[in-house]
C-alpha cells in the first residue's frame, strides 16, 4: 500500500517531467531563432525580404523578440494547464 507521501512524490516527478517535456520543445525553438535565424541561416534567409528589409536581418534584430514573447505565452498557457492538470492550481 503507498503512503500518501509517496503519492505526493510520484504526482511531483509526473508534474516535473512534463514540465520538462515542454521545456525540451521551447527551448529548441527559442535556439533556433535567436542564434539560427539571426546568425547561422542569415545569409540564406536574407535573399527574402520582410517589410523592406532582409529576413535574416530582420530576426536578428526584431523576428527573435516577437518569437520569445510568443514563447513566453505558450508556456503560460501550458503551465496553466498543467497546474490545473495535477491540481496545482489552487
Amino acid at each position: 500500500m503507498e503512503t500518501d507521501n509517496n503519492k505526493k512524490q510520484k504526482h511531483a516527478t509526473a508534474y516535473w517531467k512534463e514540465n520538462l517535456k515542454y521545456l525540451a520543445i521551447l527551448l529548441p525553438i527559442w535556439f533556433l531563432v535567436s542564434y539560427g535565424a539571426g546568425i547561422l541561416f542569415k545569409d540564406w534567409l536574407d535573399q527574402f525580404q520582410i517589410g523592406g528589409f532582409k529576413l535574416g536581418f530582420w530576426f536578428a534584430q526584431q523576428g527573435s523578440i516577437y518569437v520569445f514573447i510568443i514563447l513566453i505565452f505558450v508556456y503560460v498557457r501550458l503551465m496553466n494547464k498543467l497546474d490545473k492538470k495535477y491540481g496545482y492550481d489552487k
